[in-house]
């Protein structure tokens, strides 16, 4: 598989390193991609109904935008992680079956099916390698790709897509639980996750905002419009990421934070979870203690905030509700910050992978720098010892007495 720059090297085994190297190999799909997240985040941030330029044309973009070319873009990322070119072809073929078999943007299923597809191209040629007649090559591959990524489609529209759905019907029923049940703080343990998943629109407009509504034409608000767009959460990593994350990746925040805290457009942020799966506990801690505040004041916005944008909470805050709007937005980031600064170790645990040995041990090279460096360690310098010399050497003073001897 090529290696990603998004996604270093891990190194040891066990469970830990295996989540952090799925984790990385599905931002690796998410990453190169960004700048169409940003610019369909744009797009929905001004033109929808409830954005800064309503536009009813324009917003035509944001529906294709979200369900046909992000995913096509994830699943031909993934695939040519796997197999360069050809992969990234049939893996953008197979990604349509998934993405026409479902009525949820199907970010994940094509997170699956395209280094799936190219994982099994990658296998037909290896098998039929030096088994080709001289002047068949470019038909058999040809033919074989189209043939392997026209069936990955059908079982992405039969089999992945459905299941992505259901998966999605999972964790709205989960939080509906949480709701009727009165346990709301606890409904960011299933949110967050989900969200992280591209699976908070489902939740969102799916579980809460009819919910959410039923309950603000009673009380004139609600509080199930601010469980999964709270700004908070996503506000706070992205800050623990600027102060203390990877060096390489610290330019990439400011954006992410604009697009993400003014913007709306939580998605920005899901791929440096997925990066550091460690730092879902961050989001974690951030929404429930927003949610917990939201309940404590008995917060709750007019509407839904489309997108999730801070300005968005500014307009649907009802008179007089402005202080736990804003204090559970404001802890959710807090904690958030506080608890992905920790699991950084505030910067200690992440070292510029730019620095690195060549033969990517980063780690090592670390520790032979800090041995060899005798101010890192804390150590004396050790005195040079003189040359080799047929005369001896001068002394800086006058020579030392008995006494000093």
């Amino acid at each position: 598989m090529t290696s990603m720059p998004y996604t270093p090297a891990v190194q040891g085994t066990g469970l830990k390193a295996s989540v952090q190297r799925l984790g990385g190999y599905l931002a690796g799909m998410v990453m190169p991609n960004i700048t169409a997240f940003i610019a369909w985040g744009l797009i929905t941030a001004l033109f929808i109904p409830t954005g800064w330029l309503p536009n009813a044309k324009l917003a035509e973009l944001v529906s294709p935008m979200i369900s046909v070319l992000l995913p096509l873009l994830i699943g031909y990322t993934g695939g040519r992680m796997v197999y360069g070119q050809r992969g990234a072809v049939v893996g953008a073929i197979a990604t349509m079956g998934v993405v026409v078999g479902s009525e949820v943007p199907q970010f994940l299923g094509a997170m699956a099916i395209g280094p799936l597809a190219a994982f099994c191209v990658m296998q037909f040629d290896k098998l039929t390698e030096e088994r080709i007649r001289s002047g068949f090559e470019m038909l058999v591959e040809n033919f074989s790709a189209g043939i392997i990524g026209a069936g990955i489609a059908i079982l992405g529209y039969w089999v992945i897509g459905p299941v992505v759905t259901h998966l999605t019907d999972v964790a709205g029923h989960g939080v509906n639980w949480l709701v009727t049940n009165h346990v709301l703080p606890f409904a960011a343990v299933i949110i967050e996750p989900a969200k992280v998943l591209f699976l908070n629109n489902a939740i969102n407009h799916g579980v809460l905002d009819p919910l959410g509504v039923a309950q603000a034409a009673v009380h004139h608000k609600s509080i199930l419009f601010m469980l999964e767009t709270n700004p908070g959460p996503g506000l706070g990593l992205l800050l623990a990421y600027f102060f203390f994350g990877p060096r390489s990746l610290r330019p990439t925040v400011p954006a992410a934070i604009i697009v993400q805290f003014l913007g709306g457009i939580h998605e920005i942020y899901f791929p440096y979870v997925l990066m550091k799966p460690r730092m879902i506990l961050a989001v974690i801690s951030g929404g429930f203690v927003g949610n917990l505040v939201f309940v404590i004041t008995g917060a709750g916005l007019v509407a839904t905030p489309s997108p999730g944008s801070i300005f968005a909470y500014f307009i649907e805050t009802p008179r007089g509700g402005w202080f736990g709007v804003y204090l559970g937005v404001i802890l959710a980031t807090a904690t958030s910050f506080a608890v992905g600064s920790m699991l950084f170790g505030f910067g200690r645990l992440e070292k510029d992978k730019a620095d690195a040995a060549p033969d990517g041990s980063a780690e090592e090279h670390a520790t032979v720098s800090t041995e060899a460096d005798p101010v890192a360690t804390g150590a004396p310098a050790p005195v040079p010892a003189a040359p080799a010399s047929s005369s001896p050497a001068p002394l800086p003073g006058p020579p030392a007495t008995a006494s000093e001897l």
